[in-house]
């Protein structure tokens, strides 16, 4: 019989929907990546601080920047899922009504 190893190599949908990005502690190399890592820091009590940390504190302290950010995100992507459905159709083949 043979053995299925498939299970070994599935992914769950968490790990589908998990942005690794999110995860990364944030190098302040910059006045405002420092201004953000001390705000979160001292606000999460946490001296190691990640993208995604910084995101849930925004959504928290400044959700007008938040919200008005991820529409713009959402429809930039509407549009381009737009035009990627009328690239489709441009390359379809024409039907031949077999007038040649």
């Amino acid at each position: 019989m043979k053995n299925n190893t498939d299970t070994d190599t599935s992914v769950s949908e968490e790990q589908i929907h998990t942005n690794p990005m999110l995860a990364m502690r944030v190098d302040t190399n910059s006045k405002l990546k420092e201004y953000l890592v001390e705000y979160v820091g001292t606000k999460l009590e946490n001296d190691e601080v990640t993208v995604n940390m910084i995101a849930e504190v925004l959504a928290s302290d400044f959700p007008e920047f938040t919200f008005a950010f991820a529409e713009e995100n959402y429809l930039r992507g509407y549009q381009q899922g737009l035009d990627d459905a009328q690239g489709l159709h441009k390359s379809f083949p024409t039907e031949d009504d077999g007038t040649d």
